[in-house]
């Protein structure tokens, strides 16, 4: 006589699962250095960059002592007359260490003449050149490009702005990123091209006090083309659509510039 067996189901017992150790977290490397386009198959790369601080003073009667200290100062500095105040004057030290901003830059704020003048400190800018990983020749992007302009002596005019983005430009992909840029260039190289502007590009995170994420300077031998430059990027979308803030905008005109040294004027390695 057949016994019948009678299977029972077992109901599978849950598995609690800690997620705090299931998940893993990977090791995070910061990379500081500055990475340029690939030469003949090498990459480039950079641990130097040059730091740009400019610093606006009002209640200036009269600059010349202010040139006379900044040529004693040795440093390499740019002198603008502030074109939005007859008394007031804008001073562009340039290094790539930023040590100099701490101890000879500060000595020569706090030295006659500039005890007697009154400092703009919402004005004040400071940035740092960065790559994105294009450059053909990073040494001179980082290090001579920008010295280049600002001490040309055939760019008097000169406007410098902070600007901040909105977060939602970061979490678009790489490519639209890339679209969203390459609109906005294309307009400033051709300004270039034309020889009616050119611009430097600092990045100033953790370093401003308004928390902004660049510094821009604008300089040609005319005021005209700037302002209709900074016109022509307000239609593009990383500017319509992207910036939070912009300014304030410090707008002057060269009355003294260092310099510019042999290996400066050197330009770009036909790589």
């Amino acid at each position: 006589m057949s016994q019948k067996v009678e299977s029972k189901s077992v109901a599978s017992t849950p598995i609690k699962v800690d997620r705090r150790q299931s998940y893993q977290s990977e090791r995070f490397v910061p990379d500081l250095l500055e990475r340029g386009g690939p030469v003949r198959g090498e990459p480039q790369a950079l641990n130097s960059r040059l730091f740009i601080q400019l610093q606006v003073f009002t209640g200036c009667f009269d600059t010349a002592p202010v040139v006379d200290s900044v040529r004693d100062s040795g440093l390499e500095v740019v002198v603008y007359a502030n074109l939005n105040d007859a008394r007031g004057i804008g001073i562009l030290v340039m290094a790539e260490d930023p040590l100099v901003f701490s101890e000879a830059a500060r000595s020569m704020f706090l030295s006659l003449p500039f005890r007697n003048l009154t400092p703009l400190p919402n004005f004040t800018m400071f940035g740092r050149t960065y790559a994105t990983g294009r450059e053909p020749d990073l040494d001179y992007w980082l290090l001579r490009k920008a010295r280049n302009y600002a001490l040309n002596p055939n760019y008097t005019w000169a406007v410098w702005y902070p600007l901040r983005r909105l977060g939602t430009f970061s979490q678009l992909a790489m490519s639209e990123q890339a679209q969203v840029l390459g609109e906005h260039a294309s307009i400033g190289r051709g300004y270039g091209q034309s020889g009616y502007a050119v611009d430097i590009r600092l990045e100033c995170h953790g370093l401003d006090r308004d928390d902004n994420e660049f510094v821009l300077g604008v300089l040609g031998a005319e005021l005209h083309p700037l302002s209709k430059l900074v016109k022509d990027m307000r239609g593009t979308r990383q500017t319509a659509e992207f910036i939070q803030t912009m300014g304030p905008f410090f707008v002057g005109r060269t009355i003294y510039q260092s310099p510019l040294s042999e290996k400066i004027k050197e330009g770009p390695s036909n790589q």
